[in-house]
């Protein structure tokens, strides 16, 4: 344990929502859920207008659809955006230390007794998290924090949570188990609803209750490294490093359909742009991989796996696609499948193929998002079909804007961004050879100055 409350971590704000109304102001202060649009899509993040009604990650769109209100924006997600958000955030964490951690796109540990020169007093790094805050409103466009500063990692997390949207905690060494005891044993990493009813079948509601165990009680109870693990968090023990890098393990893509399909023909098109996308994010982090996996759930949610190991690593989305096609095709379709993934583990820094092959074309980068199967844009086969709500797009006489909604042959396009006042809408045929795909728009008028630590 630390004598300094030294470590630091950021969560932003609904942070997908907040980019999407960053980015179209008429929908600022209204609710927004971002996410799969379809029939079988899952919520990837609810505005907190969106949290009022209910709506929350990993629910249903449908379900989500049901508790929010008409007017409720329900967008597919638009990664680039996100992806080159976070990518200044994290910028502006490592102004202030080496040592940045990041767990996802929107969240991060800081350890900030690498940084060089930084008053690790209370006092010294409540000034230090709200200037940062200040920075990360005014670099991303007035996308929000919370931020928790505490002697662990545990301690950290637990304070950026406690007072969100836009909180700053800082628990001061000495005063953890004051912070920690009151709080519902599912605060604690690891204790999900599972273990959380076997808990409360035993009285434990509370991680003081937690605590009052004895260590052979949790052995007992959920085993002997869960039971351990829990044992100490209890007590806030917790010594775990800020690493600044984390290996990854693999690199995979998912799409859940709209309904049962069985055709291979048209699960082979899926299997391909998912090929595509992970050969595309392999090269991208100078990756390749040994082992090709096929993730198919079918009708009954039935979910199974089928692997092939390759005698040398690959990058090569053609290698992966015909790997991943014929998986699937020796699985099956019986039945019919709601889900399938492709994806490539055990990863090394080289690729050993054919050096003399061409190039791909580019494709478009994606993130994976906490779990949630977020519907990606399946090969267009109508013109219809090209356009998704929330999808950036420019037309060549009434400029940039935004997918509304599509139907019946059409596409309403809202023309605003980030800078702008909210805009018109416009309804166009959605074979209109002037309208195009976009990329994110820019919401800086100029790049933030650099960031100084407080004295």
């Amino acid at each position: 344990m630390r004598r300094e409350a030294s470590i630091l971590h950021l969560d932003l704000d609904a942070f997908f929502a907040a980019v999407e109304q960053r980015d179209k102001p008429s929908l600022r202060g209204r609710p927004v859920v971002v996410g799969g649009t379809g029939g079988r899509g899952v919520v990837a993040t609810a505005s907190y207008e969106a949290r009022a009604y209910g709506a929350r990650s990993a629910m249903s769109t449908a379900e989500a659809r049901r508790r929010c209100p008409s007017g409720t924006a329900f967008l597919g997600g638009r990664f680039a955006a996100y992806r080159r958000t976070s990518d200044v955030v994290m910028g502006l964490l490592r102004e202030l230390s080496p040592l940045v951690e990041p767990v996802s796109i929107d969240e991060a540990y800081v350890d900030l007794a690498a940084g060089e020169g930084l008053d690790l007093s209370v006092a010294g790094v409540t000034g230090l998290a709200r200037g940062l805050k200040e920075r990360i409103a005014a670099a991303t466009g007035g996308v929000t924090g919370s931020v928790g500063i505490g002697s662990s990692k545990l301690m950290a997390k637990i304070a950026s949570d406690l007072d969100k949207p836009d909180g700053l905690v800082v628990v001061p060494p000495g005063r953890e188990l004051e912070v920690l005891h009151p709080l519902p044993v599912t605060r604690l990493g690891g204790v999900g609803p599972a273990t959380a009813e076997r808990l409360h079948q035993v009285g434990v509601k509370t991680v003081a209750d937690l605590a009052a165990k004895t260590l052979p009680d949790l052995v007992a109870l959920a085993g002997r490294a869960h039971g351990t693990g829990l044992y100490a968090l209890a007590r806030a023990e917790d010594d775990r490093p800020v690493l600044a890098e984390r290996e990854a393990k693999s690199i995979s893509q998912e799409e859940t359909f709209a309904r049962d399909l069985t055709d291979l023909t048209v699960l082979g098109r899926y299997v391909d742009s998912m090929a595509a996308r992970v050969g595309s994010r392999l090269r991208a982090a100078a990756y390749s991989g040994r082992t090709v996996t096929l993730k198919l759930r079918r009708y009954d949610f039935t979910t199974l796996t089928r692997s092939q190991t390759l005698p040398q690593p690959t990058d090569d989305p053609r290698v992966i696609a015909t790997i991943a096609a014929r998986l699937l095709t020796e699985a099956g379709t019986q039945g019919g499948l709601r889900l399938l993934g492709v994806g490539v583990s055990g990863l090394s820094l080289y690729a050993q193929g054919d050096l003399f092959a061409a190039d791909d074309e580019p494709v478009a980068d994606d993130v994976e998002t906490a779990g949630a199967d977020v519907e990606e844009v399946p090969e267009p086969l109508t013109a219809e079909a090209r356009w998704w709500p929330g999808q950036d797009v420019r037309h060549d006489e009434l400029g940039a804007g935004w997918v509304w909604g599509r139907g019946l042959g059409r596409v309403t396009v809202r023309f605003e961004g980030p800078l702008t006042p909210p805009g018109p809408v416009r309804t166009l045929a959605a074979d209109d050879p002037a309208l195009h795909p976009a990329e994110p728009p820019d919401w800086r008028v100029s790049e933030p100055a650099p960031a100084t630590a407080p004295p």
